[in-house]
């Protein structure tokens, strides 16, 4: 051993006992606060540290340990730079052992004294406390003096007061002096509440009782003078004055019941003359004169508001009272007369009447705030559980009424007697949309369809379609305001009626008739290529096959177009109508079977396009077919079959975009429709092309990779800037043609070893292991029966091994 120092030892000396080798273990909270403190990436750091593997690190392969001796000089090295800072580290601590005791020390010192000063402070803090409550109770005293001094002071000016009103009402009573009485009364009745709580008191109660007898004895004079006014000898030369204002002053102060008495006896006076001029018997009553009864109330507010608006108190708003009972009478009277005379009411007289009756409440609700219809804002009838008996003594016309506030109540407040025969006015809505719709369908006969720009910014939907819904909007604008009960559900029967008319007179009528199919031009494409020489002279470049022409095609993407607005508005107009009708009959209205109906025009109409753009596509794939694959020699450019079908594709659809500019969801839907039914026939076509060599499997591998090409780019074909397509096409696209490509390289894949075909084949397929598809391959191949059988038995137990392997996979996890 060789010592470099009086404490340093030979690196190279190794002792396996030495307790300096042992492994410490450091509990985990401890360890992971040395991570945070000390983070390091060094492997000889990390808790779970395995020396074999650390080694195995190093040295990975037999070649790697001709570093060793690098390796063991760099640990040694790091061993002993670490051992030198463990002993500086405890030479440090070992100087500075002393200054920490003392340090300590003088802290403890430190926190003692702070805790005696503390003390000292808060004993000064209790003494001050003390010293402040005394001086607050001594000011809590006068503050009770004072308020007990200011309360006496006020009783008695209060009882001042109530003596003197008292003497002045005696006097004023006797000289029936109304005005001085109105004027004392109301401070009198305030100051004798302030003495409630000492009623108990003799010379209180006095004072009460004497307050009573007199509010009594003024009762009986002001209803002497009511009845003199309204009932008496010369009430019908009473004149307002002064007199009687104040008369009103005090009822309004002292009974609010003769309060309401007094107006039902000016209720009953000014419309007595109006029961008798339109009772029934009378021929002003009828619906055809309904506008005189307006007029005459009209006159009687003109009237009012000369003679008798200074007399009443402004809050008891007699005009709109007046005005109220008016319209309850109006109601009542106009239900009863055409409930006896419903045979002589038509459309055109019911149709004045309402018109002349929203008019007359659009003018009233102009006017007046409806604060006497709404009892909890009345301040006359608030406070009472009284009821207010009308002229004719029918609770009907309560003041007090159990309709909701509203911010208006006078819409309808005459018009819903209308409500009954509103099943006239419906019928001739219900006429006037039959009208509507033929005219419509007349529209379409004579001018056609209207020219489309096309465009993304302008819209191919009908105009009649927005004709047809602000018609709808009208009528229940119109109805909503005489009814919000069952008319308006005849009127969404009569909608869903002429919804469904429109849309079988209209859209579905208007769309081109494919009575050709796919599989009749599949017959005849094959009856034409047999009668010709040879399969390039049938497709010409740039042929098109198309059944429907370019008016055709705008026709039916003009009634996608206006069927998705009709889905769109539908939805509006039904929620427009739920916010018009009453709540119970919300659940009611549904218009989902017009939506549907609307719905299926729409999927009718992609349809039909796909199925023009599929019968144009078929020839061409039917030439394919035809072709001898087996004799092909050489790989050229994509065949004139893919040329064919890439150019009606981009006569086509470029047309559609066009023309569904506004409806981008449903041509991308057509779109996607289009290629899923498209390569599935493409695909069955493709095995149809048998036997086919080699050469021939690789020029359809070209062809197909080419249809890809085009297919993944369809929403854009023939635009200058292309827009991505959504994902779900994309991935339509591509699964699907990368089958058909698979099922080419399947072709041309050597048999020699079936095992190892049926592995590529599975392989290539995704694992499908469908007999048929199969077996078409193997035709596909000219691959013949008894063969096939080998192949087939192949198949089946290589797919049964795949599906056993993954069962148990999934049973491993």
């Amino acid at each position: 051993m060789t010592t470099t120092s009086g404490t340093d030892v030979d690196d190279d000396a190794f002792d396996a006992d030495d307790d300096r080798y042992d492994t410490l273990v450091l509990p985990s909270d401890v360890q992971k606060v040395i991570d945070q403190i000390l983070p390091s990436t060094d492997e000889i750091d990390r808790v779970d540290f395995n020396p074999v593997d650390y080694i195995n690190q190093l040295f990975p392969t037999e070649q790697s340990l001709a570093n060793i001796d690098e390796v063991i000089g760099s640990v040694k090295s790091k061993i002993r730079s670490l051992d030198s800072d463990i002993r500086l580290t405890i030479r440090g601590h070992s100087d500075t052992e002393i200054d920490e005791h003392k340090a300590l020390e003088e802290a403890q010192n430190s926190i003692l004294l702070l805790f005696q000063q503390m003390r000292e402070i808060k004993d000064k803090a209790d003494k001050s406390e003390e010293m402040v409550k005394e001086i607050t109770r001594d000011i809590k005293q006068l503050d009770v003096a004072k308020k007990n001094l200011t309360t006496s002071i006020t009783t008695l000016n209060h009882l001042q007061m109530l003596i003197e009103g008292i003497d002045k009402i005696e006097v004023a009573i006797k000289k029936k002096s109304y005005g001085d009485i109105a004027y004392l009364l109301h401070p009198v009745i305030s100051v004798l509440e302030h003495f409630q709580p000492y009623i108990n008191i003799p010379q209180i109660q006095e004072l009460s009782t004497n307050v009573k007898e007199l509010t009594a004895q003024i009762i009986v004079q002001v209803r002497k003078e009511c009845e003199d006014a309204f009932n008496g000898p010369n009430a019908k030369n009473f004149t307002p004055n002064q007199h009687f204002s104040d008369v009103c002053k005090i009822i309004d102060v002292i009974d609010p019941r003769l309060r309401l008495e007094v107006i039902n006896w000016f209720l009953k006076t000014h419309l007595s003359e109006y029961t008798i001029l339109f009772q029934e018997s009378q021929e002003l009553a009828w619906l055809d004169k309904i506008d005189r009864r307006y007029a005459w109330l009209k006159r009687a507010l003109v009237e009012y508001d000369e003679k008798y608006s200074r007399i009443f108190p402004v809050h008891w708003e007699m005009a709109e009272r007046l005005t109220v009972e008016f319209c309850r009478i109006t109601r009542r009277e106009l239900a009863n007369i055409m409930l006896k005379r419903k045979n002589e009411i038509d459309v055109k007289l019911l149709r004045f009447a309402i018109e002349k009756t929203v008019g007359f409440e659009t003018i009233v609700e102009k006017r007046f705030q409806g604060n006497t219809l709404d009892h909890a804002n009345n301040s006359i009838t608030s406070h009472l559980n009284v009821k207010v008996i009308n002229t004719n003594g029918n609770d009907d016309l309560n003041l007090t009424t159990n309709l909701k506030p509203k911010s208006s109540p006078f819409p309808g407040i005459i018009s819903q007697c209308f409500e009954d025969h509103l099943d006239i006015y419906i019928a001739e809505l219900d006429r006037s949309l039959s009208d509507q719709i033929q005219k419509f369908v007349d529209e379409h006969k004579k001018d056609g369809y209207p020219k489309f720009e096309g465009g993304e910014d302008t819209s191919n939907v009908l105009p009649t379609s927005a004709d047809l819904f602000v018609y709808f909007r009208n009528c229940l604008v119109q109805c909503s305001k005489l009814s919000t009960g069952q008319p308006l559900l005849l009127l969404v029967q009569t909608f869903q009626k002429h919804l469904r008319e429109y849309a079988n007179r209209i859209l579905t009528a208007n769309l081109p008739k494919t009575n050709t199919t796919a599989s009749s031009l599949v017959g005849t494409a094959t009856i034409f290529i047999q009668n010709l020489p040879n399969i390039p002279s049938m497709l010409k470049e740039g042929e098109t096959i198309a059944k429907l022409n370019e008016s055709e095609i705008c026709r039916s993407c003009s009634v996608l177009c206006t069927a998705e607005y009709c889905v769109e508005t539908i939805q509006q107009l039904e929620d427009k109508m739920k916010e018009k009708i009453t709540k119970s009959l919300i659940d009611k209205i549904s218009f989902e079977s017009e939506r549907n109906i609307f719905k299926a025009i729409i999927a009718e109409s992609i349809q039909i396009l796909i199925q023009d753009l599929e019968n144009a596509c078929e020839p061409a794939l039917t030439a394919m077919t035809k072709l001898s694959w087996q004799t092909i020699e050489t790989v050229g450019d994509q065949s004139l079959y893919v040329t064919t079908i890439i150019n009606h594709l981009k006569t086509i659809v470029p047309i559609i975009r066009n023309h569904l500019g506004s409806s981008r969801k449903y041509f991308i839907q057509f779109c996607t429709t289009f290629v899923d039914s498209f390569i599935k026939k493409f695909i069955n076509h493709l095995y149809r092309c048998k036997p086919i060599n080699m050469i021939g499997a690789e020029q359809l591998l070209l062809d197909t990779h080419s249809l890809k090409t085009v297919l993944l780019d369809l929403p854009s074909i023939n635009l200058t800037v292309s827009r991505k397509p959504p994902q779900n096409f994309t991935k339509i696209v591509l699964k699907n043609m990368t089958r058909a490509e698979m099922i080419l390289k399947v072709v041309l894949t050597p048999h020699d070893s079936p095992r190892q075909f049926v592995k590529n084949y599975l392989q290539l397929m995704n694992n499908d292991g469908d007999i048929s598809s199969f077996q078409k391959i193997l035709e596909m191949k000219g691959i013949r029966r008894p063969e096939q059988a080998h192949l087939i038995e192949r198949l089946k137990k290589e797919h049964a091994a795949i599906i056993a392997s993954h069962q148990q996979q999934i049973q491993q996890q």
